[in-house]
């Protein structure tokens, strides 16, 4: 069971039965649920406003502001368990791939920040996040099956279409989330530093 959202002081109180060794959850209806011993209780809250430090402790919450991690982990994470071993055996585009994270990826998030007016409130990690699911519809075509063995001639072309790949993907989610005015703020400024992007192969026109 994983438990997600703020403590609530309320219901932590009602946790305390099933943290005992008999592992009973008393509900406030009078029933009362026994976990298996396979089961295991999971808590991945919102914040700790109204929990005692004993509370924390006692259920081993452990809470880190998305600011704190930062993005480096989710990329990181990324293409070491996302990409199939036929991409990662494939050392050049690999370094493509974390030359396009570098360049783009912590640039535009800053810019979002500081320039644009989102719709919908969000955070960094999540912008990140959908920028690497995206990507992941593309990478999972390039997966080894038990039907289907993926070909240098296939990973060959891939590496020529990842940059685009890339741009498309970090356009539909950091340069997504903002008003009319700055998606046109975001345009402007992926061009620029594209244009500035050395190892791009992109050769844009004048707008």
């Amino acid at each position: 069971m994983v438990f997600d959202g703020p403590v609530d002081s309320l219901w932590i109180e009602s946790m305390n039965t099933v943290l005992d060794d008999n592992k009973k959850l008393c509900l406030n209806s009078g029933q009362i649920l026994t976990l298996t011993p396979q089961m295991t209780m999971m808590f991945e809250v919102e914040d700790l406003a109204v929990a005692s430090p004993a509370t924390v402790s006692r259920c081993g919450m452990v809470y880190l502001e998305p600011i704190s991690l930062g993005i480096q982990p989710l990329v990181d994470s990324w293409l070491e368990t996302r990409l199939s071993e036929s991409v990662k055996t494939k050392k050049t585009l690999m370094a493509t791939l974390k030359k396009l994270f570098e360049a783009y990826l912590e640039p535009c998030l800053e810019f979002v920040r500081r320039s644009c007016h989102e719709i919908v409130q969000s955070i960094n990690n999540n912008l990140a996040k959908s920028l690497m699911n995206i990507l992941s519809c593309f990478f999972d075509l390039y997966r080894d099956t038990e039907y289907k063995k993926v070909s240098p001639e296939e990973i060959e072309i891939l590496e020529n279409s990842v940059e685009s790949m890339f741009l498309f993907a970090l356009i539909w989610s950091a340069g997504a989330t903002g008003d009319e005015e700055s998606r046109d703020k975001f345009s402007i400024y992926l061009r620029y530093l594209m244009q500035n992007n050395k190892s791009s192969n992109f050769i844009l026109k004048p707008q």
